[in-house]
């Protein structure tokens, strides 16, 4: 009888949807048939502060992927449009991902943060503001960030978040390893990058992730979760992996992170003015509410991580608390403007904007991933 209920719920969204001429994307279900799936759920147990992934020149944990097993994970959002768009194709490809989330973005949508979780995805954090260097901080700024960004994410989400974090850029250091292995945070840089910072075009976004992905035969995989060409790219990318042979394994931690209670004071009007109380708003369809999540069984296998705890030692070229600029003071509000930029991996170079001064691109990058996060809204050259 409740599944008969819940079928002719589904079946009335639908026709309303359909009646209010809506894209049929929201109401999207997992399709076992055509969707790439899951292979496996990775349970990390971060209290080692391991480190993951390929590029980083520190001691990192071995990888527990496989050949042809990727994980898939997305940075700097969210932003509702696009990150809603990505949810969609994930759910219809019955398959899960790894968010990564800066914690303004987090505050400015605090809806879009919590549906991330409803949809049985993991929730991690990219710091509080995506600096340009975080390793270029003083050491108390730059750890900092973390926090506050954590503080964040979990305040806007409501519920504890995975202690998963990934450094902007991709520039640790070992200090801020070390303290985050303090913490017992896992930290995740990447075996395979998309470039679709760069990439605008959804065709040449496939083919050139296709490719990578190919080279080295799996691996974590890196979008973002602010760009409209990642959004279109994404189900031909699930697809095509799905008949190459690859994998999804999903990520998720073994115990929730615990934020320090000290940001609250500042950050919870942020939030209170994200989300003024509405009335009339319709129910979204595609919440978990209506559908229960196909994409995770009782027989989906699960494995247990349990890296063992490293030392990160520092490098030549570590940036000495000496040598750290100074940046401006990290309490903001989330409508104040935040020019960002990431440093580049492959040889693709971007578009620079007219203005480096207008645009906050240092005039000696000359090549890297360009985000520019200004919540509550993105600039156009974010999204393009």
């Amino acid at each position: 009888m409740r599944a008969r209920g819940t079928a002719n719920l589904i079946a009335a969204a639908t026709a309303l949807v359909s009646w209010l001429g809506l894209p049929a994307e929201l109401i999207a279900a997992c399709n076992p048939e055509r969707g790439i799936g899951l292979s496996r759920i990775a349970n990390i147990d971060t209290s080692a502060g391991p480190l993951f992934g390929e590029h980083t020149s520190y001691q990192r944990a071995s990888s527990f992927l496989g050949p042809k097993e990727i994980v898939l994970t997305f940075d700097d959002g969210p932003m509702p449009a696009i990150t809603k768009s990505i949810l969609d194709t994930l759910e219809t490809h019955c398959t899960k991902a790894t968010f990564f989330s800066v914690g303004r973005m987090a505050l400015a949508y605090p809806a879009t943060t919590r549906e991330i979780l409803a949809r049985g995805h993991t929730l991690g954090t990219h710091t509080w503001s995506h600096p340009l260097n975080l390793k270029r901080l003083k050491p108390e700024s730059a750890i900092e960030e973390i926090e506050r960004g954590f503080a964040a994410v979990a305040l806007a989400a409501g519920q504890p978040i995975a202690p998963f974090f990934r450094f902007p850029g991709l520039n640790d250091n070992a200090e801020m390893l070390t303290h985050l292995q303090g913490r017992k945070v896992a930290s995740f840089t990447v075996d395979v990058i998309s470039n679709d910072s760069y990439i605008h075009d959804s065709n040449r976004l496939v083919e050139y992730t296709l490719a990578q992905v190919e080279a080295r035969k799996g691996g974590i995989v890196l979008f973002h979760d602010i760009k409209a060409a990642t959004a279109r790219a994404l189900p031909i990318i699930l697809g095509e992996l799905k008949a190459r042979g690859y994998q999804v394994v999903h990520m998720r931690s073994t115990a929730g992170f615990e934020p320090s209670p000290v940001y609250d004071t500042h950050l919870a009007p942020i939030l209170a003015k994200a989300e003024p109380a509405k009335k009339g708003l319709l129910i979204p369809f595609y919440t978990a509410a209506l559908r229960p999540d196909a994409a995770i069984t009782a027989e989906t296998p699960q494995v247990t991580i349990v890296p063992e705890a490293k030392t990160y030692v520092a490098r030549a070229n570590d940036v000495s608390t000496k040598k750290a600029g100074t940046k401006k003071p990290l309490l903001r509000t989330a409508a104040s403007n935040v020019p960002q930029a990431d440093r580049g991996i492959s040889g693709i170079k971007p578009r620079r904007p007219a203005s480096h001064a207008a645009s906050g691109w240092p005039v000696s990058l000359s090549s890297g991933w360009v985000t520019t996060v200004a919540p509550p809204r993105l600039r156009r050259s974010a999204i393009d």
